[in-house]
């Protein structure tokens, strides 16, 4: 199974269309390619209209929840750079992502929650999806969201300028 087939093998068992339209919220761009390196703006768990698993992680959120939230961003993030290039395959790496969580005091499991998003890398993208991460706690998020999460994606040179 190619990577473009197994993003919506996994986004199905979340309830994404990864071929539906990601909205933005503010004038800025989803992705960004400088070179062989594309940017991927924060990602909250958006499906269609609908901001999921909204609230505090560790108070209205729970850690699964707020787990599947981060797999909803890495779902939103992997759509976008699939539509900018045309396929998953012009990934070569994923150097880096940071994933907040909008935290209650005393929660301390931020890590957890971002595995949400590093286990839908992992399972699109095989061995490509490793990366390094940071998961930050934090006060507030757009729309009230539990999880946003930044993508950074090494491309193939081939596919870069796509």
């Amino acid at each position: 199974m190619n990577r473009d087939d197994k993003l919506r093998q996994v986004a199905a068992e979340f309830g994404f269309d990864p071929d539906e339209e990601i909205r933005i919220g503010g004038k800025y761009t989803p992705v960004l390619v400088d070179g062989s390196t594309a940017y991927i703006a924060g990602q909250i768990p958006r499906v269609g209209e609908v901001v999921h698993f909204v609230g505090v992680v560790g108070e209205s959120v729970s850690l699964d929840d707020g787990r599947r939230a981060a797999g909803i961003s890495a779902l939103r993030a992997l759509s976008l750079i699939r539509k900018h290039c045309g396929t998953l395959d012009a990934i070569a790496t994923v150097p880096r992502i940071t994933v907040y969580v909008r935290s209650a005091p005393g929660f301390t499991m931020q890590s957890e929650v971002a595995d949400g998003a590093s286990d839908v890398l992992y399972a699109v993208l095989g061995d490509a999806g490793v990366h390094t991460r940071s998961s930050v706690g934090v006060l507030q998020l757009p729309k009230g969201a539990s999880v946003e999460a930044d993508f950074i994606f090494g491309l193939n040179r081939s596919r870069a300028g796509s």
